[in-house]
């Protein structure tokens, strides 16, 4: 419903159906939509008029539809993880590439307003040497959110627990920024739920390539859930993003925008977004995105985040 959402606010974009396994699933949600449902994806992407695939399906499920439509050079729109581990990834890729066609990994998040200024901040060399990177994603879920869907908490189709389905969007914000990592050591531990067979707690602590040192956590066991948080520090500026807001935005060579920016970006987050309901975030990052794919395919060019910047988050992970 968020990709729904995302291309009903582009006018550009036509939803023009879906399909799912669970038949009544897919009949249901084309009638609520106003598309098409089809009977199967090997329907859906013969249909001359689709040009762009969008894919939902959980996150060890998304090489087989992916592939399915690349076949038939439909470019694809697919949801975080691009996949559950890089050769996965590779085969999506490798595929894109021989048929030409676009393939882009779901990060809304680098599309936010504050996430842009804070990228911009790093490539211009405001924080001086990069010295430490660190990401925070400490959510709540329920017992019932695992059991509700049988695909949830288990390796082969959710592909890892709190970091690969919740916290990714982090990490892909942390390697964005800080540059690729060349050493992890890690810990992890499932302490608060049951009949999952992932991690419900996990800590990172990271040497880029750069010299420069990190940590990430990630839960989904820490009642009622916090919102997420990035810190980037260097030599001279430190800056501090949590969810879309920025809290700290402090440099050695203040600039006249700098206050700018702490005013306009300090209180841009108007809910609890996903900290405890994953269906509480907004579709307004997904509406850029989606743009920014309709854009390269038309431009003849990759999409921001290409397949190659999908792997990178699932590699580290």
């Amino acid at each position: 419903r968020f990709h729904q959402r995302a291309i009903a606010d582009i006018g550009e974009a036509e939803l023009i159906g879906c399909t799912d396994e669970v038949l009544p699933a897919a009949q249901a949600f084309a009638d609520e939509a106003g598309c098409h449902c089809y009977q199967s994806i090997d329907e859906m992407v013969a249909d001359d008029r689709i040009q762009i695939v969008t894919i939902c399906t959980p996150s060890g499920a998304h090489l087989e539809p992916a592939l399915a439509a690349i076949e038939h050079k439909k470019h694809v729109i697919i949801e975080k993880p691009l996949e559950i581990n890089p050769s996965r990834c590779d085969e999506i890729i490798q595929a894109a590439d021989s048929q030409g066609v676009v393939v882009s990994t779901v990060f809304q998040s680098r599309f936010h307003a504050s996430s842009c200024e804070l990228k911009q901040a790093v490539d211009e060399g405001r924080f001086g040497r990069l010295t430490l990177g660190d990401a925070y994603v400490k959510w709540h879920r329920s017992q019932e959110y695992y059991d509700q869907g049988a695909w949830r908490g288990t390796w082969k189709l959710d592909g890892g627990g709190a970091f690969m389905n919740q916290a990714i969007h982090s990490v892909d914000l942390l390697l964005w920024l800080m540059g690729p990592v060349a050493e992890i050591r890690a810990q992890m531990a499932t302490l608060a739920h049951e009949r999952i067979e992932v991690e419900d707690v996990a800590i990172a602590s990271l040497r880029f390539q750069s010299g420069a040192l990190g940590s990430m956590e990630a839960t989904t066991a820490s009642y009622p859930g916090m919102f997420k948080r990035i810190e980037i520090h260097g030599t001279e500026g430190s800056a501090v993003l949590e969810e879309e807001d920025i809290k700290v935005w402090d440099f050695a060579n203040p600039t006249e925008r700098d206050e700018q920016i702490r005013e306009e970006l300090a209180n841009r987050t108007e809910t609890a977004g996903a900290v405890a309901d994953p269906a509480a975030m907004g579709h307004h990052g997904h509406t850029l995105q989606f743009g920014d794919v309709i854009a390269a395919i038309k431009e003849g060019r990759a999409a921001q985040i290409d397949g190659a910047e999908g792997r990178r988050s699932v590699e580290v992970i």
